[in-house]
């Protein structure tokens, strides 16, 4: 058996190779967003579309990788458009949401009255990619966000944690890996299904009153699994698989937040659902 440092080492490896070979490579450092496309901080809501909507990034994304399409989607129907770096270790650049999740959490919140100051708006929709569809939530229930929140969307979020199709039962079997892991990347930790995160932010309820949350998950998940678990809970909830929407869909955790227009358009339609149209397969198009 390897020791529980080395695995731990190993598998950090494997998990920084595959996000660098799925993951777009930026077109720019994480805090240099374009601003002629979005973090335009002129840009003024207009009536058809009067909340900003801010983007939160997934685990070992940032504000310019993981918003290269769904950004200019949203940006071309109107919405000012905005995203943020959170979770950031230091010496570790544009791969973030490392950070402790309460932490990131508190980043969020100042980062939303940043973008409300700058536009005048009363609320955001917030839309996030796995960890980032997730940890809103906090903010949400424990950092006052509710008052200034009027809709979360979650693609792929993992809300109830994950067991990394499995692989996060094998941490038993290495003395001293789960202390290792807290210690050296606690936001990774805090999403392991059963954390002390996961069980405080679960406690009492999924959802606040007042916020509309929407989930949009795809069977093919392999990261934030089992994918039901991405599901909520609540009065004001819409859970959406993306292949009843479209059965011949694929996409599975990155692909659901990095290019798939389908889910996409299901993201416009939860930002503005009195002019919601079907979702098909042929949203691909719009």
């Amino acid at each position: 058996m390897l020791p529980a440092k080395r695995a731990l080492r190993y598998l950090a490896a494997l998990v920084l190779a595959a996000a660098v070979a799925t993951v777009p490579a930026a077109t720019a450092h994480a805090s240099d967003a374009p601003s002629s496309g979005w973090n335009d901080y002129d840009c003024r809501p207009s009536a058809a579309h009067p909340r900003p909507v801010v983007l939160v990034h997934g685990t070992l994304g940032n504000s310019v990788d993981n918003w290269l399409s769904l950004a200019p989607y949203l940006k071309d129907r109107g919405y000012c458009v905005f995203s943020l770096d959170y979770g950031q270790l230091p010496g570790v650049p544009l791969f973030h949401g490392l950070g402790p999740i309460d932490t990131s959490a508190g980043q969020l919140s100042a980062f939303v009255d940043k973008v409300l100051t700058a536009t005048g708006a009363a609320k955001v929709d917030l839309v996030g990619h796995s960890q980032g569809g997730m940890m809103p939530r906090y903010y949400l229930k424990f950092l006052g966000g509710a008052a200034k929140v009027n809709a979360l969307v979650g693609l792929a979020p993992d809300n109830h944690g994950t067991t990394l199709s499995g692989l996060t039962n094998l941490l038993p079997y290495f003395p001293g890996a789960s202390d290792l892991l807290s210690a050296a990347t606690p936001g990774l930790a805090d999403q392991i299904a059963g954390s002390d995160f996961l069980t405080k932010l679960n406690e009492g309820g999924d959802t606040v009153p007042g916020v509309h949350y929407t989930v949009i998950a795809t069977k093919y998940d392999e990261v934030a699994t089992p994918w039901r678990s991405q599901y909520l809970t609540g009065s004001d909830v819409r859970n959406v698989l993306l292949q009843d929407l479209c059965p011949i869909d694929l996409s599975e955790h990155l692909a659901i937040g990095l290019f798939d227009r389908v889910a996409f358009h299901e993201v416009a339609n939860a930002l503005d659902p009195p002019h919601a149209t079907a979702t098909t397969c042929a949203s691909v198009f719009d």
